[in-house]
């Protein structure tokens, strides 16, 4: 166990090497939707907080020329703008659809296009891949290894999920009930990010926010206390049924990956593919964090098996302030 928290204690100084910020890669949406007539409506949205390291340009095919002024809106969660172009009788399909600024700025877009006769085809960009080129109809594999790549770069770039993932394997001892407690946060999130998807459930994000960041916190609590006093922890319902607590705040953290793929939207022909291959992506991100966790506590035994007392207890106390930090940002965020 005391390699664990070793292991730990390095991938969250690693973690805490990029800002602090809880979703910092959530994507911009490029959308475009065909009026008839050649007339196309487009909304650019990018996140409140911008991107370091380059501006980014949404651009649109050479035909398509601007109707009117645009109009910017200021909402919660980011910027739109709203504008109106022209493409004439040869619309968009087979045109390209392009976001400037990914590469330099190191983020994601998501080009969504809705045409006219009522399908829609999107795609999610990034540095690798700038550009769309709008198909006639879009093939269910692509649908399921882009929206795959974006549910594993949402948990990737979302350290409170991160961070409680972590916190889960640092609470319990024990492969099988570390199979167990992660099983049950998965299956406990699968059910609410679905639910909220296909529009069972309705929620307002702020709040959902907000008990995210309470939940790391009291996990938080849970593990400094078991630093401090072990046999007291032991008796801990948290750490005697962790799979319970487990189930119960991953139905909490789907509501927020809900809230992220919201933004992100479903194409109308492929929802169960998209929705199966998003939770795919999510899943395959949180493997990967517990067996580096894992992984490096092997690597790392050896070396800090005679480490500082601190270095021990970092984890748990590093995961409680950003925590703390979350909940009173969020809480009276304007």
């Amino acid at each position: 166990m005391r390699g664990v928290r070793i292991a730990c204690a390095v991938l969250f100084g690693t973690l805490l090497a990029a800002p602090a910020a809880a979703h910092r890669l959530a994507p911009s949406l490029l959308e475009a939707r065909e009026l008839g007539s050649g007339r196309v409506e487009v909304r650019w949205k990018t996140p409140q907080v911008q991107p370091r390291g380059g501006e980014l340009q949404p651009e649109l095919p050479d035909h398509c020329l601007p109707v009117g002024a645009a109009r910017a809106e200021r909402g919660a969660t980011g910027v739109t703008l709203r504008w109106r172009v022209d493409c004439g009788s040869r619309g968009l399909v087979g045109a390209t659809l392009r976001v400037r600024g990914l590469r330099e700025s190191r983020t994601a877009a998501l080009v969504r296009v809705e045409l006219e006769d009522g399908r829609t085809v999107q795609a999610v960009l990034d540095a690798e891949r700038d550009a769309f080129e709008v198909p006639a109809r879009q093939g269910a594999r692509r649908v399921a290894g882009e929206y795959l790549a974006l549910g594993a770069r949402h948990i990737l770039g979302g350290l409170d999920h991160l961070l409680f993932v972590l916190g889960l394997v640092l609470l319990v001892s024990g492969r099988r009930a570390l199979v167990l407690t992660v099983t049950a946060f998965t299956a406990g999130h699968c059910v609410t990010l679905s639910l909220a998807a296909l529009g069972f459930v309705r929620f307002s994000p702020r709040p959902v926010e907000f008990a995210i960041a309470l939940s790391v916190l009291v996990l938080a609590v849970e593990l400094a206390n078991g630093t401090r006093q072990p046999r007291r922890a032991r008796a801990s319902l948290l750490r005697r049924q962790p799979w319970t607590m487990a189930l119960l705040f991953g139905l909490l953290h789907g509501l927020g990956f809900a809230g992220a793929l919201a933004r992100v939207g479903l194409p109308a022909e492929e929802i169960p593919l998209a929705l199966l291959s998003f939770n795919a992506g999510i899943e395959l991100g949180q493997l990967a964090v517990v067996a580096a966790v894992l992984g490096g506590a092997l690597l790392l035994r050896p070396a800090f098996a005679r480490g500082p007392a601190w270095l021990v207890r970092a984890p748990a106390y590093g995961i409680g302030s950003l925590a703390a930090f979350w909940c009173f940002q969020r809480a009276f965020a304007a």
